[in-house]
């Protein structure tokens, strides 16, 4: 597959996997099974509520990275590298969120649960399960960086916008003398703007 053909599966896997990290990162991680919570006699009116964790922080990552996809689907040469480079990082933050809270500071989670609990005395007693949620995230999220990375390659290859949406430049900018009839619609809306009636005969 030649570069060029490889921008609508990269964008396309990169929005559908930062997407799914985004969802994923707003929801629940962590949490403590209900049937332990009532072995531990640890149920009350908040004891479901606060025996889980979220990673706030994985889910807004995840939100910057689906605005730079945004912006690579319309930004050509160096800027859309650029923010490919940004949505990479973003994703990349977004993964080693879900890597460290779920797997270097899972213990300490529970430490947090059982004190919102007021059960400090049962640290090292109580389970912490990983949600599907985390399990999304976590593979989503890599998947979102291996795609902003293809990005980063790719993307001087990728077909850019067509320049009938740039700005007229400097040159485009000069009026015509050419008649009305000869003149491009470009031509006559400049005209227009400038306060000519490009129906009246005198005009050029």
């Amino acid at each position: 597959m030649s570069q060029r053909r490889t921008f609508g599966p990269v964008v396309l896997v990169g929005l559908l996997a930062t997407g799914a990290a985004a969802l994923a990162g707003h929801q629940t991680m962590l949490e403590v099974p209900e049937g332990e919570l009532q072995d531990l006699d640890l149920v009350s009116a908040a004891g479901i509520d606060v025996a889980r964790a979220e990673f706030p922080l994985a889910g807004a990552l995840a939100l910057v990275a689906i605005a730079c996809w945004g912006v690579i689907l319309v930004a050509r040469g160096w800027l859309r590298r650029a923010v490919a480079a940004l949505a990479a990082l973003a994703a990349g933050g977004t993964f080693a969120v879900v890597v460290v809270g779920g797997f270097v500071q899972k213990d300490d989670a529970a430490t947090d649960i059982l004190d919102q609990l007021g059960r400090p005395a049962l640290a090292g007693q109580l389970p912490v399960s990983w949600t599907p949620w985390f399990w999304l995230a976590l593979v989503a999220s890599a998947v979102a960086v291996a795609a902003a990375v293809a990005a980063v390659l790719h993307a001087p290859a990728w077909p850019e916008m067509g320049s009938r949406y740039d700005a007229p430049t400097t040159h485009d900018a000069e009026p015509s003398d050419a008649p009305a009839e000869q003149r491009t619609s470009l031509d006559l809306w400049r005209s227009m703007d400038e306060g000519e009636d490009p129906t009246d005969g005198r005009a050029h």
